[in-house]
């Protein structure tokens, strides 16, 4: 079955060829560009079929030899926590596809360029989540910077170019320093092996028996990249500025998807290869992960743009991901790769249905907008809902992630844990005050009522129109991330039972004791 990982690359670049020949046919754009984002979601779903949680730590390796004179090879594999990311970059794309379908923009670009665009960056993303090479991976890690750049540079808002020359410098500088932590490593295994290799496999053998000193260096050069990408504070603040400009579409391919690698990253390549300088380094991530928590939270609630809103969210949520990643129990690891899948689902929504405010006021200001429940029901009740997922709500899909996030890192982090629950309180007044002030009360605000007698004002037929309800378009986007957020609320145990085993296999290679087997072997 390792065509299914290969199609899984091949399919969107052809897409994205097929798409950018029909820069002047926008309709046709769409459903070509449509049609390929569902083949590879059928091919994702295949890929999960094909996974055997029970098997090897990668499965469907497939690779050739690259450059053969530094050992660098073309190789890719999956493990559980690479396979639900794919699945969701799969999910999403379409659904991204579907919500802009209407979407105008700037003058001057088409959508087949925009549109195959988006397919690039979703073949790279799943290429980074599948590379097994580490010099491949530092490739990629790159690479899927280009797309992105362009689709914030090219279709964003006002600050475009601003924003997405802080985001392509922040990442690729972090790029830069991981690529001078891998050739330590591959230095490491030429004087252990008498040749040099970027192998994954056969680096966290190498330089898990490094010294502690070599390991903590190393460890830095990685962890600034995957920091950066997280987005962790102090190294965030490009996600802001991305945020606000980038078009909603893309918003939810770097909120839900890219931020991501960095927190892989960190399961994949951090702990595994560097597990000394992992424990050794805990609390000072830690440390970074729980201010993350209380920052992202505070700036939240005090937004008044709801894009901005969305990105300081994210970066809360982020915290409580790198919290379980780095307090070293089986239950937080599971309920942090969970969380990386459950965060995209959720967050993807809230974007999608923002996206949809927006649309109809043609403003991102807060302020604007008011008691937009008496003329847009449905989507009063869909902003309710994703926010409700947002922060945890028991019976939504996030708050097993949350529940398990927490519940296994106070056994051994149980200060930073406590902190880190003063979140969950903010993560509820944020989002309560959020829907409150968009959604509840009179009808105000002037995205939806317009100048003062002029078109638009109450009573305007045109500006009925355009504050309408839901479309069925619009329906038939949220509603799979509907049944998806509700299902895995009730019912998360098909991804749990992927996740855990890798989870197991990167805390043994760690070398920590769950605490909890500690207690029941007494």
């Amino acid at each position: 079955m390792t065509w299914v990982l290969i199609a899984l690359l091949v399919v969107p670049l052809v897409g994205a060829l097929v798409v950018a020949f029909l820069r002047k046919d926008d309709k046709k754009a769409k459903l070509v560009a449509l049609a390929f984002s569902v083949v590879e979601l059928v091919l994702a779903g295949l890929l999960w079929f094909a996974y055997d949680p029970d098997g090897d730590r990668i499965q469907l390796a497939t690779g050739v030899d690259w450059i053969p004179a530094f050992g660098v090879r073309l190789q890719f594999g999956i493990d559980g926590i690479a396979l639900v990311m794919i699945a969701v970059i799969a999910l999403l794309i379409p659904l991204v596809i579907g919500a802009g379908w209407t979407e105008k923009l700037p003058a001057g670009r088409s959508q087949g360029g925009y549109l195959s665009l988006i397919l690039i960056q979703e073949a790279v993303t799943v290429a980074v989540f599948a590379a097994t090479d580490v010099f491949l991976f530092y490739v990629l890690f790159e690479v899927m910077l280009i797309p992105m750049y362009f689709l914030i540079g090219g279709y964003g808002g006002a600050r475009r170019q601003y924003a997405a020359v802080k985001f392509f410098l922040y990442s690729f500088l972090g790029g830069l320093i991981m690529l001078a932590s891998a050739i330590g490593a591959y230095a490491m295994a030429s004087d252990e092996l008498g040749k040099g290799t970027f192998d994954w496999e056969t680096l966290v053998k190498v330089v898990s028996d490094a010294d502690s000193t070599t390991q903590t260096w190393l460890f830095l050069g990685f962890f600034l990249a995957f920091a950066i990408k997280a987005p962790l504070v102090p190294f965030h603040t490009w996600l802001p500025d991305a945020a606000a400009e980038a078009p909603i579409g893309v918003t939810v391919i770097v909120v839900g998807i890219l931020d991501k690698v960095g927190t892989f990253g960190m399961l994949r390549y951090l702990l595994p290869m560097f597990p000394e300088a992992s424990k050794n380094l805990a609390p000072y991530v830690l440390v970074l992960a729980v201010a993350g928590v209380l920052y992202g939270s505070l700036l939240a609630t005090g937004q008044r743009d709801m894009k901005r809103f969305l990105a300081y969210v994210s970066i809360a949520h982020f915290g409580f991901i790198a919290l379980g990643i780095f307090s070293f129990t089986s239950q937080a690891g599971v309920g942090s790769v969970s969380y990386m899948l459950n965060h995209s689902i959720s967050t993807g929504m809230l974007i999608l249905v923002v996206g949809m405010v927006i649309a109809r006021g043609g403003s991102s200001l807060i302020s604007d907008y008011g008691g937009m429940s008496k003329v847009a029901p449905l989507l009063a009740g869909m902003l309710l809902l994703s926010g409700l997922t947002t922060l945890s709500l028991p019976g939504t899909n996030s708050f097993v992630s949350e529940f398990l996030v927490l519940i296994g890192s106070f056994p051994t982090q149980p200060v930073f844990t406590i902190i880190a629950t003063v979140g969950m309180v903010l993560a509820a007044l944020y989002v309560l005050w959020l829907y409150q002030r968009i959604m509840t009360g009179p009808l105000r605000g002037d995205a939806l009522l317009g100048a003062a007698a002029g078109p638009g004002a109450v009573g305007d037929p045109e500006k009925k129109t355009t504050i309408g309800d839901l479309t069925k378009r619009e329906i038939a986007v949220l509603a799979p991330l509907v049944v998806i957020v509700l299902a895995l609320g009730f019912y998360p145990q098909p991804v749990l039972d992927v996740i855990t085993p890798t989870v197991g296999a990167t805390l043994t290679e760690v070398g920590v004791t769950d605490p909890v087997t500690v207690q029941e072997g007494k």
